[in-house]
């Protein structure tokens, strides 16, 4: 089965309605160690939430992976990768940062305990706890 992640954006710089317009993007940008890290084990196929910080804070849409991580073909430094990804669909009602917290199956996420990381992974039940409260 295919792995998620979650990618966080500033809505005001790329929003996942940028994504919906483009209908896909190379997802660049990426300087964090540790979110390099986590970029590095994405793969073609995977499954992405696509999360708005700034005062939005709240997963608004998916996304699956077109091409998994390679060297960003505008950088000069090889250590710098970016990902091909496609949208796939806004959920029904945004999932925000306060809802996350209210829920146990959260507990222990990166998005909680370490909020400036920008890729992070999506357990199966996280992602479905998403879900669940995505909808109307």
């Amino acid at each position: 089965m295919a792995s998620a992640w979650l990618l966080k954006t500033e809505p005001s710089t790329y929003s996942f309605a940028d994504l919906q317009r483009d209908r896909r993007t190379v997802w660049d940008g990426i300087t964090n160690a540790q979110a390099l890290n986590n970029l590095a084990r994405i793969k073609t196929g995977d499954r992405v939430l696509i999360y708005h910080t700034g005062t939005e804070k709240a997963v608004v849409g998916t996304a699956r992976v077109l091409r998994g991580a390679h060297a960003d073909p505008r950088a000069d430094d090889p250590k710098l990768l970016v990902i091909d990804i496609a949208v796939r669909a806004a959920l029904p009602r945004p999932v925000t940062l306060a809802s996350i917290k209210a829920q146990a199956v959260f507990a222990g996420w990166d998005l909680l305990r370490l909020p400036r990381l920008s890729v992070m992974p999506v357990s199966a039940a996280q992602w479905a706890g998403i879900e669940r409260l995505g909808r109307p």
